[in-house]
């Protein structure tokens, strides 16, 4: 996880945002980690085709927050909605220990 340069494991099923919040960071986020904010949006640096597909609740909401050009960058998740598939680099800022 950049820019932090952490690693973390997250299990099957799980997403990205609560894997790294299991490991004991904070991660910025304006809602209820339901996806409707868009506030943990990330950028998959590397390993897109090992994250789980993109679900409509995470379209659309992607689309109502930051317009409709959002969902043209396959890079652009919420990662309260995402789930890890494999190893993947992804980028966010505001991630720090609690």
């Amino acid at each position: 996880m950049e820019p932090l340069g952490i690693e973390v494991d997250a299990p099957a099923g799980e997403t990205v945002m609560d894997a790294v919040r299991a490991q004991g960071y904070f991660w910025p986020v304006g809602c209820a980690r339901n996806g409707e904010c868009t506030n943990c949006a990330m950028e998959v640096i590397s390993g897109l085709g090992r994250v789980s597909a993109m679900g409509r609740f995470e379209r659309q909401n992607l689309i109502r927050q930051r317009g409709p050009r959002a969902v043209e960058n396959p890079r652009l998740r919420l990662a309260c909605q995402t789930r890890a598939e494999g190893d993947i680099v992804v980028y966010k800022r505001g991630v720090e220990p609690e």
